[in-house]
């Protein structure tokens, strides 16, 4: 078993596991999370969310980002300067669209969550850049 810095297992599922999971997903949590599409900018139920907690995977439960990461890039999706925890991020270069970008998955369950640029604020200069439908929210309290 591996477990990350902030205590939390990250072995990989099994594609049983995963099967399992994705049995309750919806049409646009699956085309996201597990065939590598993206929503709509300006739609994602998360965009606009204001409260202090954690953002999880909507896969496999695995928290993602703080809150206190989060932080209004004007893209039209969730942006966070900062990972909960680095270890729970898995990172792969994209060549779609004829461009090259820095895809995230989950690095538990490996769904796709969305992508990082290098255009974020301080303290990072980082901008994860989240699909709602790849997360649920869990508020502190």
């Amino acid at each position: 078993m591996h477990v990350s810095a902030s205590g939390y297992d990250l072995t990989p599922l099994t594609p049983e596991q995963v099967a399992e999971k994705a049995r309750d997903l919806t049409p646009d949590e699956r085309r996201v999370l597990l065939d590598h599409g993206t929503e709509h900018p300006f739609c994602g139920g998360l965009l606009d969310n204001k409260l202090q907690g954690t953002y999880h995977c909507r896969l496999c439960d695995l928290p993602l980002f703080s809150s206190e990461a989060k932080f209004d890039s004007g893209t039209g999706w969730p942006s966070f300067f900062q990972p909960f925890d680095p270890e729970h991020i898995r990172y792969l270069e994209d060549h779609s669209f004829g461009m090259v970008r820095t895809e995230i998955r989950c690095a538990r369950c490996d769904a796709h969550l969305g992508h990082v640029f290098p255009d974020g604020p301080a303290p990072t200069g980082q901008r994860y850049c989240l699909n709602s439908v790849a997360m649920t929210f869990r508020e502190t309290g």
